[in-house]
């Protein structure tokens, strides 16, 4: 299978790539959001990984609106990263000599209190990508200079490792979803995303339409609006539950949902992530 994620090599997103990706699947980088879903829709890859929700800065929004307004592929799996990072240089650098710290503005805001505390008199400049930042110390070969990254885009680029683990929150982590023709047959434990938009000027059309999962005790796990970019008050409404859409009680819910609503799409059902470390 060939997969496509945001590349360079060495990110967060080549990173869920992997953990999509059965052996002898071929990894494919691409340099943004809609360029990765036009890469499965004219069939230059099977599947695109992209980033939809982090669990501190909330969700993405080139993913979000993509899915709304831009591409009927479905979501097909999720995964779940959790976010660590390092602080590396140039071979032979020491934390002592740093004066200038180079990352993702994402990243140096994810750093925050071990940067005041460890580096307090650092510059921090800004880089497209977490992975570009740490190639671009290693090829500056300047001591002084540090990024932030992954572990495994130091060990892609030569780079020194100084301190681990040093993002503010470790419970920090960043769910991905694949995006792909059809989405994922039923396994017993699934998830369905979808988005609605209500009727105008009518009281109550958002419980009416959201009261249909509880008359089946259908679990929702997130509630969420977003501008519809067309008028200013009028809102998508974004929701995911457990269960799959072909599931009977499902499948009879999403109808009565869509029949209330006046937009309707479903994004898909999926596998619901399951971090098999945690359960061991």
């Amino acid at each position: 299978m060939r997969i496509a994620f945001l590349g360079p090599i060495g990110t967060f997103s080549e990173e869920a790539a992997m953990m999509v990706a059965n052996e002898g699947d071929t990894l494919i980088p691409f340099t943004s959001f809609p360029a990765l879903v036009s890469a499965v829709e004219a069939d230059v890859a099977d599947t695109a990984v992209l980033p939809i929700e982090n669990s501190i800065e909330g969700s993405v929004s080139g993913t979000l609106d993509l899915l709304i307004h831009e591409t009927a592929l479905q979501i097909s799996r999720e995964v779940v990263v959790p976010v660590r990072h390092c602080l590396s240089a140039a071979p032979g650098a020491s934390i002592t000599q740093i004066k200038t710290v180079h990352s993702h503005p994402q990243a140096l805001g994810q750093c925050r209190r071990f940067l005041e505390r460890c580096l307090p008199n650092a510059n921090q400049t800004a880089a497209l990508s977490t992975a570009g930042a740490v190639e671009a110390v290693v090829k500056g070969g300047d001591p002084t200079v540090a990024a932030i990254g992954t572990a495994r885009a130091a060990g892609l680029y030569g780079a020194e490792i100084l301190a681990r683990n040093i993002e503010d929150n470790h419970l920090n982590a960043t769910r991905f979803v694949a995006l792909s023709s059809r989405d994922h047959p039923q396994t017993g434990n699934d998830k369905t995303s979808m988005a609605i938009a209500v009727r105008r000027n009518v009281p109550g059309s958002l419980f009416a339409v959201l009261e249909e999962l509880a008359a089946d005790t259908i679990q929702m796990t997130r509630l969420e609006s977003r501008p519809a970019k067309n008028v200013l008050g009028e809102y998508y409404f974004l929701i995911d539950i457990e269960g799959h859409r072909l599931d009977a009680p499902i499948a009879a819910a999403l109808e009565r949902m869509r029949a209330k609503s006046d937009i309707f799409k479903v994004f898909g059902s999926y596998p619901a992530f399951v971090d098999e470390a945690a359960t061991e």
